[in-house]
């Protein structure tokens, strides 16, 4: 959903709002006079909140902390699942946060949609063309539009002198109309001297507000000559006016700016004037993030922009992100790619305070563990140093007693009192040596400050049985010879054609495509008659063979639907309850219990919190151990029918414990995805480690970046790519697919702009 979340000033010390899951989201921030004062003057689109504090049904998630965005500079939020990232993202567009100018225009993406209302009569929902949704999207330009409908024809009335006076009076009442609207929030929110004036300019307002509304139910004969050309030279003005706003927001190219944007996020062209109730749900989500970036905003927050998204189309959009020059972007994303690319800044949501990076998630983490390491070995070093050095005074302090030497006594004692003055931190807040004279400020108990490793939050636990059951004779999993396929009653051309797979026990498959290629059909084929949630496929031509005793697992995010729709039917089922009762005879509850652990679902939040209340990352480990009982000796990784990833709903810790149990997974795996990230790692073998910035596969990490990373040794597979109902070996891998596809955005972007 698109929301436009500065209606209303914000500017008290406070905002609270229900929260979609249950509670209300209070928010606090410290605001000095100057704060209040710039809040309805801003000199610039900089957002600077100090002591951000905000609640949720009594939890904290954010606790005095500074939130900062310059002008036009991009950020990407990251933190653990459940630390409140869409929660911040909603506050600040919702108004919630006090201190930011309520002139600030943000536009937030929401990962759940609520239908646009139908402000602007004159055209049916259903009627309503996917360009045409786009367009009407921006409130701003379509009430602009709205009053130069009405103005322009009024003004330049050939017989009716009244005309333009009616027009200024009916949009001059509508104007006031919002802008009471407004004031009866900003009275609400105020307290105080300041409270006191918004209630005294809110009075006038509704005295305004009433006198405007007697004004539109004058009769037309009383109304005075004077008034009359006085109102129409007005009227005249007020045209100008807006037509002079459209022209600054180039409102004549909305059309070609919002099909622009849909070609780049993948509609083909007879899509575009289709209508929108045709859609599927994975298409209106894009249109959701074509609305939002059609739109002229100061801050564009992006929450998950990547969901159903094919590989094309999140190269376009992280490319037409980093041209956004003039705006202040906020994203989430579960893409580390994604995310690596757009990010100029990094805010880290950790310990309820927010920090900042210069730089991507990768070059973050890879800084971090560097740090960490060098800080590590350097109090060692120090530790060492420090017992020495005591051992040797102690020495010389005993030999001094023993001989009597006060002089040596005092030099031992010296001596040890130095000692804290060489210990700590040896280079200065500059980089450079530390010096005392010149870098001692303020006061402590010792000279220099504390070596202090960063603190890292506890790995997560995700972890299955690796081994699948033995299959006592050696043969292929399944093997496809010469496939083809088409739905029946359908004239189109095949949606596979003569496909030729082999997966073998233990192999890594990975398989590319856009959205609507025929990778979830091949998949259905694959499964065959065991897939009985969709109904396995049979092929129209060719043979499929697969291993009498293998059991075929898939995973995707469907998977992860449907427990939320078997939730919504049986309120008090839990996620222990429900995996025994999917198990059937095969699962006890001890075993259950220890599968569920192992993937990161423990105690009471396994047996006793209801599977409604799960959060989406809890459901994806729910679905991943109906699917691991028992394990399978192929594992399907699977976007369904341009549906999210797999990893959606995930953090970055989480994915890469993710990646490590499926690297170690000793069952055959077939994954499907759009994540390059995930791809390389997963598939291809490449170490996670190894993919932070600059440094790729083909060049080796230093020495010291490699030092405590445990390599799993995983298997190297093989990517296809499904292209036109053909399955093509990538010789290059996840690395050429990424090429074919930026080559594509890049064609469609000279096509855009010639």
């Amino acid at each position: 959903m698109v929301r436009r979340g500065k209606e209303a000033a914000k500017d008290s010390g406070a905002g609270i709002e229900e929260h979609p899951g249950g509670g209300h989201i209070v928010v606090t921030a410290q605001q000095s006079r100057y704060a209040l004062d710039a809040v309805d003057a801003p000199a610039s689109k900089e957002i600077l909140i100090k002591d951000l504090s905000i609640n949720v049904a009594n939890r904290e998630l954010l606790s005095h902390a500074l939130l900062h965005l310059v002008e036009g500079r991009h950020y990407v939020l990251v933190g653990r699942n459940g630390t409140g990232k869409s929660t911040l993202l909603k506050a600040v567009a919702d108004g919630l946060i006090p201190g930011i100018p309520w002139s600030t225009r943000i536009l937030l993406l929401g990962q759940t949609r609520e239908p646009l209302e139908d402000d602007f009569a004159g055209l049916k929902i259903e009627e309503e063309t996917v360009l045409q949704h786009i367009i009407r999207s921006d409130r701003v330009r379509e009430r602009y539009m709205r009053e130069v409908r009405v103005l322009e024809p009024a003004v330049d009335h050939p017989s009716d002198p009244l005309a333009p006076v009616r027009a200024y009076r009916k949009i001059t009442h509508e104007r006031l109309g919002v802008q009471l609207k407004e004031a009866h929030r900003i009275a609400e929110r105020r307290s105080g001297a300041r409270g006191k004036n918004a209630r005294k300019e809110l009075i006038k307002l509704e005295e305004r507000f009433e006198e405007s509304k007697a004004r539109l139910e004058q009769d037309e004969t009383d109304i005075d000559p004077t008034k009359l050309s006085e109102e129409t030279q007005v009227a005249a003005d007020m045209l100008t006016s807006v037509q002079n706003q459209l022209e600054l927001m180039d409102a004549s190219k909305a059309e070609s700016k919002a099909r622009m944007v849909l070609l780049g996020l993948g509609f083909a062209e007879n899509v575009i004037d289709k209508p929108m109730s045709t859609l599927s749900g994975g298409w209106k989500t894009r249109c959701d993030l074509a609305c939002a970036l059609c739109q002229y905003a100061d801050v564009l927050l992006l929450d998950e922009p990547t969901n159903f998204l094919d590989l094309p189309s999140i190269i376009w959009l992280q490319n037409y992100i980093q041209n956004l020059t003039q705006t202040t972007v906020l994203i989430t994303t579960h893409d580390r790619d994604f995310g690596d690319a757009v990010a100029e800044e990094l805010i880290v949501l950790r310990n309820q305070v927010l920090e900042k990076f210069r730089g991507n998630l990768s070059l973050y983490e890879r800084e971090r563990h560097k740090k960490a390491r060098h800080l590590t070995k350097m109090k060692d070093a120090q530790d060492r140093q420090r017992k020495h050095m005591e051992k040797t005074v102690a020495g010389n302090i005993k030999a001094a007693r023993e001989k009597g030497d006060d002089k040596k006594l005092k030099q031992a004692a010296s001596r040890m009192k130095k000692l804290d003055d060489r210990m700590g931190l040896q280079v200065s807040a500059r980089g450079g040596r530390f010096k005392l004279n010149r870098d001692l400020v303020g006061y402590g108990l010792t000279h220099r400050a504390e070596i202090e490793i960063p603190d890292f939050d506890p790995p997560v636990k995700m972890a299955f049985p690796r081994n699948p059951p033995d299959l006592r004779f050696p043969s292929a999993l399944v093997s496809l010879e010469k496939v083809s396929f088409s739905y029946p009653g359908r004239k189109s051309a095949p949606v596979l054609v003569d496909i030729d797979l082999t997966i073998h026990p233990g192999a890594r498959v990975g398989l590319a495509g856009l959205n609507g290629s025929g990778k979830t059909t091949l998949v259905s084929l694959i499964m065959g008659s065991e897939e009985g949630a969709i109904g396995g496929l049979t092929p129209t031509k060719g043979t499929i063979t697969r291993h009498p005793r293998a059991k075929f697992g898939r995973f995707s995010q469907q998977s992860v639907e449907e427990l939320t729709a078997i939730a919504a039917q049986n309120p008090k089922l839990t996620a222990l309850s429900h995996l025994i009762e999917f198990a059937g005879s095969e699962m006890d509850e001890k075993n259950a219990r220890q599968l569920l652990g192992s993937l990161g679902l423990q105690g009471h939040t396994a047996s006793d919190v209801p599977l409604a209340l799960l959060s989406g990352g809890q459901k994806v480990r729910l679905a991943l151990a109906k699917v691991l009982c028992p394990p399978p000796q192929l594992l399907i990784l699977a976007n369904s029918r341009g549906s999210d990833e797999v990893t959606t709903h995930l953090d970055a810790d989480t994915i890469l414990s993710l990646v490590t149990a499926l690297r170690e997974y000793e069952g055959a795996l077939l994954v499907i995805t759009h994540d390059r990230f995930f791809m390389r790692t997963v598939v291809e073998g490449e170490s996670p480690y190894k993919l932070a910035p600059g440094v790729r596969a083909d060049e080796g990490p230093d020495e010291e970046d490699s030092d405590g990373e445990e390599e799993t040794g995983a298997v190297a597979g093989t990517v296809f790519r499904l292209v036109k109902g053909q399955l093509k070996k990538l010789e290059g891998g996840m690395e050429q697919y990424e090429e074919i596809a930026a080559r594509a955005a890049a064609r469609l972007a000279k096509k855009q702009l010639s």
